[in-house]
């Protein structure tokens, strides 16, 4: 059977009209990143850097991690975090928020693609991080967002803070929420001098 005779709802249609259509709602992030010198929609970058770290880590991964990936943050910017107050109340408010929204908007455009129910719910599941821990798709989300983190905005927010001790701090909860696999990717990443050394830090007393 050759290309034209395939059913326009075949598994590898709806993949592709699936992350067609989240990347087309990230586009319109008013927020950018500097990617390879490139300035990128900030979300829509890091959804192609979370689609690379979970295919890295997981090559053999469903079409709903590689959904989940893309669609993490989908359109995060419509929720802005100044909305909320600014405390650690408000931060989880917002998160919550963030959380809901993303797994509304995943759900209708897999719905468009001809997507079923428990295939929608798979990936709500995995978008919310419902399962980290024991569930192996969940913890290489886990690890990927944890990646991206550290290649994108660990020197920003290190600089931000100025406080070497805090930094230090927030690194060792992101890499408790590491898998081994995970931790091993980190130990790849062409970090700056400072950013390598307080990772290492990190590790060296992990939480």
């Amino acid at each position: 059977m050759d290309g034209a005779d395939t059913p326009a709802d075949a598994p590898a249609d709806r993949l592709a009209a699936v992350l067609h259509a989240i990347d087309a709602a990230n586009a319109d992030d008013p927020h950018t990143i500097v990617v390879d010198g490139e300035q990128r929609p900030k979300e829509l970058a890091h959804a192609e850097m979370m689609t690379r770290w979970v295919t890295a880590l997981a090559p053999g991964c469903t079409d709903e991690q590689l959904i989940a990936a893309r669609a993490h943050h989908l359109r995060r910017w419509a929720i802005p975090r100044q909305a909320y107050p600014q405390d650690r109340a408000g931060y989880l408010r917002w998160r919550s928020a963030l959380r809901r929204q993303h797994a509304a908007d995943v759900a209708a455009l897999m719905h468009d693609a001809g997507y079923d129910d428990a295939a929608i719910a798979r990936v709500q599941t995995i978008v919310r991080k419902q399962g980290l821990g024991h569930d192996p798709d969940v913890q290489v989300h886990e690890d990927a967002l944890c990646l991206v983190f550290l290649e994108t905005q660990f020197d920003d927010l290190a600089a931000q803070l100025g406080d070497d001790d805090k930094m230090v701090d927030i690194l060792r909860r992101t890499v408790a929420k590491m898998s081994p696999a995970g931790l091993a990717a980190a130990a790849s990443l062409p970090l700056s001098p400072g950013g390598a050394a307080l990772l290492e830090r990190a590790l060296a007393h992990p939480v």
